[in-house]
């Protein structure tokens, strides 16, 4: 079993695929045997509704069926639904908006009990509940 399990949000899938940042890919690739990565459901959703606005990738489209092929992709559940449902009344509650995306990766990573890892400042209203590191040190801070 993993000490530690990382789930990727869709901006960092995507520096790490187009090569944006090579600190991202290099953690990647240097993780340990007590480290695994997974991605939402919700992200393997986002990334395909990228590829369907532009067909005509066909390099990318292969890398990122690649990707997709060797990485874990959970699914989204029951507590990955609670979590949200909690999580939303509580930031609309103290009127801190979040992407509603954005919301339903960050909820799926509180329930598979991992570390989110973005390089999204929008996280940070989940940081009570959610554990998030940023591997993309070498790109500005995106929101």
């Amino acid at each position: 079993m993993a000490l530690a399990r990382y789930m990727l949000d869709t901006n960092t899938v995507s520096y790490i695929l187009k090569g944006q940042s090579a600190r991202a890919r290099r953690k990647m690739l240097t993780l340990s045997e007590e480290e695994d990565v997974c991605v939402s459901s919700i992200t393997e959703a986002e990334i395909r509704y990228g590829l369907a606005k532009r067909p005509m990738k066909l390099e990318l489209r292969a890398r990122i069926e690649r990707f997709l092929d060797a990485i874990e992709v959970l699914p989204w559940g029951s507590d990955a639904a609670r979590a949200y449902g909690t999580s939303r009344a509580k930031l609309e509650a103290s009127g801190k908006p979040v992407n509603n995306m954005d919301l339903l990766i960050g909820s799926h990573a509180m329930a598979a009990g991992a570390v989110l890892v973005t390089n999204d400042r929008v996280f940070r209203y989940l940081a009570d509940s959610l554990r998030i590191v940023n591997w993309a040190t070498d790109l500005p801070v995106r929101g």
